[in-house]
């Protein structure tokens, strides 16, 4: 009587991996940066964000363009040890 709504598949490994606790990291992002083998923030650090982006893209297509900002801020966190508030946003890396 009712249609089946299909449920949506939770990636769980990337929700619970440590590239979880940047701030207002995005789970499809997170299982992309997986996807190329990082895990740990630290490993973010001296990566460049649009070398990160570029491996993402012959990884998996396609993905927008606008996660790179993402990936800026991620290698931004990784990489200051105290992060000013006002950048960690993926808004403020346009």
């Amino acid at each position: 009587m009712f249609p089946h709504k299909k449920k949506k598949k939770v990636d769980y490994e990337a929700l619970n991996s440590a590239l979880m606790r940047i701030p207002r990291m995005n789970v499809e992002v997170a299982r992309n940066l997986l996807d190329i083998g990082i895990r740990e923030i630290y490993e973010l650090q001296g990566r460049a964000p649009e070398i990160l982006f570029e491996e993402v893209c012959r990884k998996s297509s396609p993905i927008p363009a606008d996660r790179i900002r993402y990936f800026r801020l991620a290698v931004y966190y990784a990489e200051c040890e105290s992060p000013e508030m006002s950048k960690l946003h993926p808004d403020a890396w346009n």
